[in-house]
């Protein structure tokens, strides 16, 4: 049976005490803790903000309170662009992933969790300048990339059919061009599906693979929906993580305090169909 983890974030600006309890009255296993708490938010998607608020007394105050609540830390969701043309963002940016990486190694935390970034306004592959555009993304890959092999710690990459490795295959070929055995890969399906199905994404990343997102997305969607929502073969996919991927963590995205309960039944309903 499937042990299925929720991020952190589903509960946003609520107490981070408060958070771990119901994680653990919910049974939850494992989180993808990004720091959107009440005490202490500093969590921006596609940017950075001020981390001096997040000390190291306090990062490990948050971790420890979910340990000490039965979750396991499969990361920490970073998610700053690594395609901001403004070049000062960008170092900022950097420095962010940096400090990240100093609290993962610090509390022994396998992974740093992010997403290639996009610019607002323009977000997917543009022809004329793909290319460039890709490059340009994996110049700054490879410095957060020097980051985690300085640190010890994992960067979990979140590939998307609407970022600059929209598909499975061109997944695994950016891992194989960084050369690094530390870029490892967040498998969402709902990323995915319109370019992968449900065998390619582990024919091409099951070697590779941190953890999971479970979200669902219909094909021709621009964003993901809740797992059971969309069109994913979830049974088809749940087979596969069982033959390749048992036991790594599962952890619900997209769902909220009001149907996280739900959306887990809906997994451990769809978990059900394989092991009969």
């Amino acid at each position: 049976m499937i042990q299925v983890g929720v991020v952190s974030r589903s509960f946003r600006e609520w107490a981070f005490a408060d958070v771990a309890k119901k994680m653990r009255e919910l049974g939850f296993v494992s989180t993808e803790l990004c720091f959107t708490f009440k005490e202490c938010n500093v969590w921006a998607y596609n940017g950075s903000t001020d981390m001096n608020p997040l000390t190291d007394k306090l990062a490990a105050e948050i971790v420890n309170t979910f340990r000490d609540n039965g979750i396991y830390i499969a990361s920490l969701g970073a998610f700053s662009s690594m395609f901001e043309p403004d070049e000062e963002k960008q170092a900022q940016n950097l420095r962010t992933y940096e400090r990240y990486f100093q609290i993962a190694a610090a509390n022994g935390i396998p992974a740093v969790a992010t997403e290639a970034g996009f610019i607002p306004g323009r977000r997917g592959i543009v022809f004329d300048s793909y290319e460039k555009d890709f490059d340009y993304f994996k110049s700054n890959l490879m410095k957060v990339l020097e980051m985690a092999e300085k640190y010890g710690v994992d960067l979990a990459l979140e590939n998307c059919v609407l970022d600059l490795t929209p598909s499975a295959k061109r997944a695994r070929d950016l891992i194989l061009q960084s050369g690094s055995e530390r870029l490892k890969v967040l498998l969402d399906p709902a990323n995915l599906i319109a370019n992968s199905d449900e065998e390619d994404m582990f024919k091409y990343l099951t070697p590779y693979i941190s953890y999971f997102h479970g979200k669902d997305r219909k094909v021709n969607d621009a964003s993901g929906r809740v797992v059971g929502d969309g069109e994913i073969d979830w049974p088809l996919f749940l087979k596969f993580y069982h033959e390749h991927c048992e036991g790594v963590p599962f952890i619900l995205e997209y769902v909220n305090p009001d149907n996280c309960a739900e959306i887990r039944d809906r997994v451990l309903a769809f978990d059900q169909l394989v092991m009969r």
